[in-house]
């Protein structure tokens, strides 16, 4: 089963959030997340808070949209009572899970209550994750109609072995049909792949790179693979069933990624993350993941749903894990989160620091200390950081640095 919370203060009742969020506030964007803790089978890897049909417990998911728009209203409401300024979402995005397992006129449901208690900014990205197996065209129509504009879908793999391994049910052919279908929609298109699957070869791995290159999205996600503990893939391993995925083999995967990217026309905007290029062979803007930038860039985020974290001001919570308990506190008009911290001035810049060095905008060396600015030397003689732009304060990872980047923020901190 997925992890434990973080152990942290009680959240209040009510929500309520401390007068410290508001200053800086109408200099931060807002985005709304909602977790669609669904899914048709558990992949052996995942440890996300996600549930199949025989793990709900009473917990319905024809209820959960009627649910997540009250906590939507709730949402408006706390941030209201903060005094924060009024802002709309600058973007929307439905994570899970499998969102695409409830109807689109649920995913809609849900959009339309942040629109109509939040407010959503003319131009906001609004993205929806789906497995190529749980959308036909009628289906994408529909969200586009309602105003998504992007989706994302969870590809992984062109490789049925190594599909079947990671426990995935679509059929690689699947993967075409529904980019197209995106397209005659109207939506942006992004792929996500994994990479370091035990038995996976770089032939294998070419493959599957190639075959999403091929499909002409606006944006690649590639994230090595990672064991957690608690998953039915650890336990694989610990038994001798699978072998633990290869650290040398990951590294050469990622810069297999990183070229055929390239050469395709992508450009690297986030250490697992390309978008299409512009003329000046940049990421262009208009195809980066603008919701997960709000992430590493410090952003205020409202999350939804069971298990969602959020943060606003440098306060984080999280809610309710479980569908059941989650709908139960919702039904009594209380807040969902169960735990609430307020994070320090030095943790909030020890946390700018792990993610903003993992973007291509990079990290201004006025965040670090005098003993951090002194070990950028060391990141320079060792390559891991572009020089120029360390001569003029920012610090923008190497593809070596991208390779090292747990090395380079345990050298700066």
């Amino acid at each position: 089963m997925p992890s434990a919370l973080p152990l942290a203060d009680p959240a209040p009742l009510d929500g309520a959030l401390p007068p410290s969020v508001v200053p800086g506030s109408d200099e931060r964007a807002l985005g709304v997340y909602l977790h669609v803790p669904f899914c048709r089978v558990r992949c052996g890897y995942c440890d996300f808070n996600t549930y199949t049909a025989d793990e709900l417990r009473g917990a319905k998911r024809s209820d959960f949209a009627g649910q997540a728009a009250d906590e939507v209203a709730q949402a408006a409401r706390v941030l209201a009572d903060a005094g924060l300024p009024r802002r709309e979402a600058a973007t929307v995005f439905f994570g899970g899970g499998t969102p695409t397992l409830l109807p689109a006129d649920d995913l809609v449901h849900m959009l339309e209550a942040v629109r109509r208690r939040i407010g959503i900014q003319s131009g906001a990205e609004i993205t929806t994750e789906a497995n190529p197996d749980s959308v036909d065209l009628a289906y994408l129509q529909r969200l586009a109609e309602a105003g998504f504009t992007r989706v994302s879908f969870g590809m992984q793999s062109a490789v049925p072995s190594v599909l079947a391994t990671l426990d995935r049910t679509h059929d690689p052919a699947r993967v075409p049909l529904v980019v197209a279908w995106a397209r005659e929609a109207g939506l942006n298109v992004s792929l996500d792949l994994i990479y370091g699957t035990p038995g996976e070869t770089l032939d294998d791995w070419r493959r599957s790179v190639e075959h999403a290159i091929a499909q002409e999205p606006d944006h690649v996600s590639a994230y090595a693979l990672i064991v957690e503990d608690g998953t039915k893939m650890a336990r694989q391993i610990r038994s001798g069933a699978l072998p633990m995925p290869d650290d040398d083999l990951q590294a050469d995967m990622y810069e297999l990624v990183d070229d055929l990217l390239s050469e395709a026309g992508y450009a690297w905007y986030e250490v697992s993350n390309w978008a299409r290029a512009d003329a000046s062979g940049e990421p262009d803007p208009a195809h980066r993941s603008r919701h997960n930038l709000s992430y590493w860039t410090g952003a205020d985020w409202w999350g939804v749903g069971p298990g969602s974290h959020s943060h606003v001001g440098g306060v984080r919570w999280w809610n309710a894990r479980h569908p059941a308990a989650y709908a139960e506190r919702i039904a009594r008009g209380e807040s969902p989160a169960v735990g609430r911290e307020t994070l320090d001035d030095e943790t909030r810049r020890i946390e700018r620091i792990l993610l903003e060095i993992r973007i291509r905008d990079g990290l201004s060396t006025s965040t670090l200390t005098s003993e951090g600015r002194t070990a950028v030397a060391g990141l320079l003689a060792d390559g891991l950081v572009e020089p120029a732009k360390a001569l003029r304060g920012t610090l923008v990872l190497t593809r070596r640095g991208r390779l090292l980047a747990d090395d380079v923020v345990r050298r700066i901190t």
